[in-house]
């Protein structure tokens, strides 16, 4: 028998009545009654009632003890009188009658309590995570993240999937985003990157012969912190396969999806088969790539309406003159919304940095007319047209943003969220699944007049390869992919690029030398001259996914010990300073002044 228990805090039930028990836990809350002294011992599984008359010998000792002191408890099990229950404990019928305790570990002031869900300020939670993960919700989410975890290796091996560990100490990478870097003791000057991903190794076990890998994988981005990304490291479901098309890709994840989220949560799936939105499209309706299909608002172009003779609304048509462009976001049915619900809107907007958002409201006496700030400066005729664009109705409000063509698509897809939350109409009941698909090649990037890689440099471009037309390189399509949930971004996937000399040709539009792309992808390009099968992956974010299954808004709290903001670790005081001996061994020298 465990010296410790013979039974877990959530065991008991009144078929135990009467027996003996020992129960080991935290001393989670205390209430004095007078004579007797009730106590909640929790542990991993859950708490049980314990209760304690101030006869007994150990009262005084109790009565005394700090919460989360970690006790044992002895004693005999027995049923609450009625009307005492608690329908919240699987434990509430019942309560152990304490004879005697075993103080195991005694519990210093709390700098925060476990009891409860209250918030407490992030340095707090994160310094004393230890303490922080005992409370009742955190333990939760980290409870789910390893079932799904677990479930989803299951899945995988189902699907016939092999689990291959990738290496930790790689090169550095030039694409992406900003490598930790790690010095190499034997090799003085030289530094391992840690990976972003396993992307090209994951690449080369297709290449090595393996048909389907998988793998939970750690991955490093030394990126700034945000809601649904960590600032250091994050995990990711990690699958290549060999030769595949696009949709073979698309059918295995959107099943281990569809069970995923059917079987960790009780909301409903808006789509059972995920939708596929281009970029462009998606770039036009939504205004990002990340839409969240919840919210049934969507953005509309109407900058060609500002050439017409019947429109007066002059800034915004000399602006159309000089390029910027028009986006609209209709509002079903808010003629009865009050003046203050428009203006509150445009004010937003103003706080977002942009020019405000300009608004009428479509109404019809003898004829069509624009009620409103703006809507003076159209006649019945472009109200009419707009109308057709935009299938809006009399009794329906428009919102207008004019400017260039990211500052738009920022603005509207900003107000798209904003408006569909301010008139309730996200059902937050629901996941919505869709594909982004049809990603350009590249993009021209406005601060360095350069064409750089939209995506990902080792994607296979759409269409005969032996015809592509290389003299217009903005206008190519990859074979890449993303899969977006309630407007976040999962997964970026894509059909790979196994051909060296098109591999050649594409970076070289992207601005490498034949040579830079063999002394950075050596690995890669050098197997890829030997066979290598046309493959295709994708990597849903491990972390992400948990978030949502939790319903969390950050993804800390669904991290077992996360980094702060300024990527550092409160708890274990990382990153630290080394000494000279250590920096000596890895022939770095720090200069003092710079960093200071």
């Amino acid at each position: 028998m465990n010296k410790y228990r013979t039974h877990n805090c959530n065991d008991l039930t009144e078929s135990d009545n009467q027996k003996k028990v020992t129960l080991s836990g935290w001393l989670h809350r205390k209430r004095d009654h007078g004579n007797l002294l009730f106590i909640d011992l929790r542990d991993h599984f859950g708490i049980t009632q314990c209760v304690i008359e101030n006869k007994n010998k150990c009262f005084k000792l109790i009565e005394n003890l700090k919460p989360e002191s970690v006790i044992q408890v002895i004693g005999t099990v027995v049923k609450r009188e009625t009307g005492t229950e608690n329908k919240d404990l699987k434990t509430g019928n019942i309560e152990v009658s304490i004879e005697d305790i075993i103080v195991l570990s005694q519990a210093k002031e709390l700098p925060m309590p476990v009891f409860g869900e209250q918030d407490y300020p992030e340095d707090i939670r994160l310094k004393y995570r230890f303490l922080d993960l005992r409370r009742n919700q955190m333990h939760k989410n980290i409870i789910l993240r390893s079932k799904v975890i677990s479930f989803i290796r299951n899945e995988m091996s189902k699907l016939g999937f092999l689990e291959f560990q990738t290496p930790i100490l790689t090169s550095s990478s030039p694409e992406g985003a900003r490598d930790f870097l790690v010095p190499s003791r034997l090799n003085p000057g030289k530094f391992y990157a840690l990976p972003q991903a396993p992307q090209q190794f994951k690449q080369l076990i297709m290449v090595s012969g393996f048909d389907k890998y998988f793998q939970i994988a750690p991955c490093f981005r030394d990126e700034d912190a945000r809601a649904d990304r960590s600032p250091g490291e994050f995990y990711q479901l990690d699958i290549e396969m060999s030769f595949v098309e696009q949709e073979d890709v698309f059918s295995v994840v959107e099943k281990l999806m569809i069970n995923v989220f059917k079987t960790f949560s009780t909301k409903k799936l808006l789509y059972e088969k995920f939708p596929r939105i281009t970029y462009n499209d998606a770039m036009l309706k939504y205004g990002t790539d990340k839409p969240d299909l919840r919210n049934p608002l969507e953005i509309y172009d109407l900058t060609d309406i500002f050439s017409r003779e019947d429109v007066s609304f002059e800034i915004f048509k000399k602006l159309v003159k000089a390029g910027s462009k028009v986006r609209c976001i209709v509002t079903k049915q808010t003629k009865d919304k009050p003046r203050s619900f428009f203006d509150g809107i445009d004010k937003w907007a103003k706080e977002q940095g942009a020019s405000g958002l300009a608004y009428f409201t479509f109404e019809r006496d003898k004829e069509i007319t624009g009620k409103g700030p703006v809507g003076k400066f159209f006649k019945e005729e472009a109200l009419k047209e707009i109308m057709k664009i935009t299938s809006a109705e009399v009794g329906d409000s428009i919102f207008f943003t004019c400017g260039k063509i990211n500052e738009v698509q920022k603005i509207s897809a900003l107000a798209r969220e904003k408006i569909g939350k301010e008139l309730n109409l996200i059902d937050e009941n629901l996941f919505a699944f869709c594909w982004i698909v049809d990603y350009p090649m590249f993009e021209f990037n406005e601060l360095t007049k350069k064409i750089e890689f939209s995506h990902n440099p080792f994607s296979m471009p759409q269409g005969d390869i032996n015809n592509i037309n290389f003299e217009k390189p903005l206008e190519i399509k990859a074979f890449q992919y993303d899969i977006v949930c309630n407007g976040i971004e999962l997964s970026s996937g894509a059909i790979r690029n196994h051909i060296p000399e098109l591999m050649y040709k594409l970076f070289s539009i992207a601005g490498y030398e034949k040579k830079q792309v063999d002394d950075k992808f050596s690995g890669m390009i050098n197997a890829l001259s030997y066979g290598a099968p046309p493959h295709g992956g994708i990597a849903p974010g491990i972390d992400r996914i948990v978030m949502l299954l939790a319903g969390e808004i950050n993804i800390r709290e669904i991290t077992l010990f996360p980094l702060n903001q300024n990527a550092q670790d409160l708890m274990m005081g990382a990153p630290s300073e080394v000494d000279e001996k250590q920096l000596k061994e890895l022939s770095i020298k720090i200069d003092k002044k710079i960093n200071s």
